[in-house]
């Protein structure tokens, strides 16, 4: 399977901005999520299919660092690279760039592990070689702004 990576764009809706008329630090975790799910639908792999076949995938734990400021109405490309896997566990970084500027707005990092259906951790490698496949071959595969 070839995925099609494209990158993640969301414009920033008024209803995420704080009193300072900037986006609320809180919803930076949440474009993260927004990013993941799409680089998980675009392998073929989303949150459906997923648990379709018994595997969860829960945050174990998740960093941002704040470059710069987001205000309503800009739009931002979110960039998801999986940096590491190695079947039972994975972690993913992310970058947020303004989309006109391409200033950097955000970095992060978010750490996953798999799961079966009774919470307990599962090799991918044993359990599902397809996925894992895939997912060993995006190690480090960058996404292109187009």
């Amino acid at each position: 399977m070839n995925p099609n990576l494209s990158q993640y764009e969301h414009k920033a809706h008024y209803y995420e901005t704080d009193q300072m008329g900037i986006i609320h630090h809180s919803n930076y975790i949440r474009w993260f999520e927004e990013s993941r799910t799409n680089l998980l639908d675009s392998i073929g792999f989303g949150y459906d299919q997923m648990e379709e076949a018994g595997i969860i995938i829960p945050v174990l734990g998740i960093a941002c660092e704040y470059k710069s400021m987001v205000r309503y109405n800009q739009t931002v490309y979110i960039l998801p690279v999986i940096e590491s896997f190695n079947g039972i566990k994975m972690t993913i970084s992310y970058q947020i760039t303004d989309k006109d500027s391409r200033e950097l707005r955000a970095i992060g990092k978010s750490d996953h592990c798999f799961l079966n259906s009774n919470y307990r951790p599962v090799s991918l490698k044993k359990v599902n070689k397809t996925i894992y496949d895939l997912f060993e071959g995006l190690i480090g595969k960058e996404i292109e702004i187009h």
